[in-house]
């Protein structure tokens, strides 16, 4: 029978075993890259920060309480890891920036032609940094409101009037699509 994850946490905390950290890592790094992938919309950045988030999580694994689950502590991590990018990339002109300015020279070059379907990921291009991040936690992670308000350490009202202001925006951008094709 497969140990849980706080068992797995304890035995890494106790005795440094490398073993059963790779089998946390097993159960959770599918959803920590394909997180870091949508909030950054770059494949191999979140493969990085992913990398970094995991050995981050293992240095770091005796703080891990067991109150909350391993996965929001792992994602918090990860998104800390994010933010540490971004803060690092803004100040020599980061990789987001460029993300964005590129999204934005896409966009205008292509005028998202009548025939083209407007993806998720272009939708969510176009929302702020903050909400990007709460709509991929909540929807494409699967983090309840409570766990995304846990891993951005925003207030759970905040989390929930930035998530609903990101979907609106979404809506908006889809039904502006589909006006624009019909």
């Amino acid at each position: 029978m497969a140990a849980h994850d706080l068992e797995l946490a304890a035995l890494v905390a106790a005795t440094g075993d490398k073993h059963a950290f790779g089998q946390l890592v097993e159960r959770h790094q599918t959803l920590v890259r394909a997180m870091l992938t949508r909030i950054t919309g770059n494949h191999a950045l979140a493969d990085d920060l992913a990398q970094d988030a995991f050995i981050k999580a293992f240095r770091k694994i005796g703080t891990f309480s067991g109150k909350g689950s391993f996965k929001s502590w792992l994602c918090r991590i990860a998104y800390t890891e994010f933010l540490q990018a971004v803060r690092k990339r803004k100040a020599a002109l980061g990789a987001m920036e460029r993300y964005k300015a590129h999204q934005e020279i896409e966009h205008s070059e292509a005028k998202w032609d009548s025939g083209d379907a407007m993806d998720l990921d272009r939708a969510l291009a176009q929302l702020s940094e903050v909400e990007r991040s709460l709509i991929v936690l909540c929807f494409s992670s699967g983090m309840s409101h409570a766990e995304a308000s846990e891993i951005t350490g925003l207030p759970l009202g905040t989390v929930k009037s930035h998530i609903n202001r990101g979907k609106a925006k979404m809506k908006a951008l889809l039904e502006e699509k589909e006006a624009v094709t019909v």
